[in-house]
């Protein structure tokens, strides 16, 4: 018997091939290779497919049979939010077809193990602190929309032929279990960072108005060797409970500018973070600030001009201009409403 893993030559299924090799599984690996490589895999086979594509059924019922496959591992999918948003069909083409595709031939060929790569995208933005499974899925871009419908699919199968699954939702991965299978995608904060400073250039953080101490985002950061173990672990634990999602991470979040400061900081301590458009680290609002009295806010002080020696003529000319206009002006300017107003004597 053996062990498909689909998307085995990315970053994160290369870390779980490696770890069934090392306990002696044999393993099947299924990749298009259109971000993974080769090289990543190790001893597996490799089969080079897209499981998307029109007659992948067919090709995976293929090797299923021929490999004896009794359990999957479906990493294989695209993965870029604002990519899905730019290209909502194809993302369900890709994700979902290539999903039930591999469900269709486990069903054929009798195979009844599954675990699925899901996502915390299927969360969206929930208006609670702590997100546990329990707390309504409403995904806000495509990419959420389809790992959720990828869960109802697969629940479908457990009621329909029996399928046994697990689903993975997980947040954000850094790290590398070893030297050769870090992330080679710059596309997530950590590789952002880490090729921000080999170039010798700052990290640029974009927003800086979240409501968190320091004003960046904060999110849940799961190291890749331990979201490869919990694959394994939630494979190895099938049957043995009704639970069929879980939440994967740390339980302890970490803001933008924690890791960068992590990152950095260490190597050089003179890295920092410069914001996008220069604005800086957040800071208090001061373009309001009270009178003397606290009654009101008043208008923020401006820099004074810088003084400039004036003749002895323009300065008579302008003492008559000011002594013409008499009280006017300075009847008009505004007092403190916490102040009474001086009375004038009647006569």
């Amino acid at each position: 018997m053996s062990i498909m893993v689909t998307g085995g030559a990315g970053y994160i299924g290369a870390h779980v091939v490696r770890l069934l090799l090392e306990r002696g599984e044999d393993v099947v690996v299924v990749d298009d290779l259109s971000t993974g490589r080769e090289d990543r895999v190790g001893e597996a086979t490799l089969v080079e497919l897209d499981v998307a594509d029109g007659d992948a059924q067919q090709r995976l019922e293929l090797v299923m049979r021929e490999r004896e496959v009794d359990g999957v591992i479906h990493f294989a999918a695209r993965k870029q939010v604002g990519e899905s948003v730019q290209r909502p069909a194809w993302y369900y083409q890709q994700n979902v077809t290539g999903l039930a595709n591999v469900l269709a031939a486990m069903e054929a060929v009798g195979a009844d193990r599954l675990i699925f790569s899901s996502s915390a995208a299927v969360y969206g933005m929930p208006d609670v602190e702590v997100v546990t499974e329990d707390t309504t899925p409403q995904p806000i871009n495509p990419y959420g929309e389809t790992k959720l419908v990828g869960e109802w699919l697969i629940a479908d199968a457990e009621r329909a032929w029996g399928l046994r699954s697990a689903s993975l939702r997980y947040f954000n991965v850094a790290g590398a279990g070893w030297a050769d299978l870090g992330d080679p995608a710059v596309l997530n904060l950590v590789p952002m960072v880490l090729d921000r400073l080999a170039r010798g250039e700052r990290p640029t953080i974009f927003g800086d108005d979240y409501p968190t101490p320091d004003g960046t985002c904060v999110r849940d950061y799961i190291h890749v060797l331990d979201l490869a173990h919990a694959h394994l672990a939630a494979l190895d634990r099938l049957g043995q409970g009704e639970e069929r999602v879980f939440n994967v991470g740390t339980g302890q979040g970490a803001s933008v500018a924690e890791v960068i400061a992590e990152i950095g900081l260490p190597r050089n301590p003179a890295v920092g973070a410069c914001w996008a458009g220069g604005a800086g680290p957040p800071r208090p609002d001061v373009g309001r600030r009270w009178c003397r009295c606290r009654c009101r806010p008043s208008r923020p002080r401006t820099p004074r001009r810088p003084r400039v020696r004036r003749s002895p003529r323009g300065r008579r000319r302008r003492r008559a201009e000011s002594s013409s206009r008499g009280r006017s002006d300075r009847a008009g300017r505004r007092r403190c409403r916490c102040r009474p107003r001086p009375s004038r004597p009647r006569g």
